[in-house]
């Protein structure tokens, strides 16, 4: 193919994960891997499809190959995210507890002290 279509191709992938990227909310972890997918996917498609003589097809099926893959990496990634996020809610308030119960025995022993103080007079 002519290198006209190669770069027909560049640009509609670029365009695309410029319009992807600028969607109103963030990209979360998945997203992100999904469209680094397609991207790295469409660019080795297109590179292997120019070696055999068919670019476009090879940037399509590399494309959609590479988002799938890259969002169920995604996928993991923000799993992982998220379990280490709940584990650290979780000590955290661990952290709490364990400085209340600390508080809780240094006001005890204070009164153990006063009261073996006041059984002494």
């Amino acid at each position: 193919m002519s290198m006209r279509y190669r770069t027909a191709v560049a640009v509609g992938v670029l365009t695309f994960a410029l319009a992807v990227q600028g969607c109103s909310q963030p990209l979360g972890t998945r997203e992100k891997g999904a469209l680094t997918g397609v991207g790295l996917g469409a660019a080795t498609g297109a590179i292997i499809g120019a070696a055999v003589g068919n670019p476009g097809a090879g940037a399509a099926i590399g494309g959609a190959l590479g988002g799938v893959g890259g969002g169920l990496v995604g996928d993991q990634m923000q799993g992982q995210e998220v379990r280490q996020s709940e584990q650290q809610r979780q000590i955290e308030e661990q952290n709490r507890e364990i400085q209340q119960q600390r508080q809780e025995l240094e006001q005890l022993k204070q009164q153990r002290q006063r009261r073996s103080v006041e059984d002494e007079y």
